[in-house]
């Protein structure tokens, strides 16, 4: 199981810059809101995206999709670890969570 990181975690991380995000929703739901920074990843391109846009397998990187009843993010950080990265994360309680405590986000 991917190891999870907090929302405190995340911010401070995003703020201090040493962590990629992964967004696992991708289309509309990127373009429309992602968290600062993310870089669009969904389940589906992992395989052939990966490379391109994670192209550090040692660099911190967390995935994350709508909220914990979203299996994407757990998707994406299963395949890129299965891939050789070696420090995948995920934000279990998603941009909902993110959102709802009123930290920014971006939009495409």
């Amino acid at each position: 199981m991917t190891p999870l990181i907090t929302r405190d975690e995340l911010a401070a991380a995003i703020e201090g810059g040493t962590v990629t995000v992964v967004d696992a929703l991708g289309g509309e739901y990127y373009a429309r809101q992602h968290l600062p920074g993310a870089v669009e990843l969904i389940p589906a391109d992992v395989d052939a995206r990966a490379a391109t846009v994670l192209p550090d397998r040692d660099a911190a990187i967390v995935t994350y999709c709508s909220n914990p009843a979203c299996p994407n993010s757990g998707q994406v950080a299963d395949r890129l670890l299965a891939l050789g990265y070696t420090n995948v994360r995920k934000y279990r309680e998603g941009i909902q969570d993110w959102v709802e405590a009123g930290l920014p986000t971006a939009a495409a």
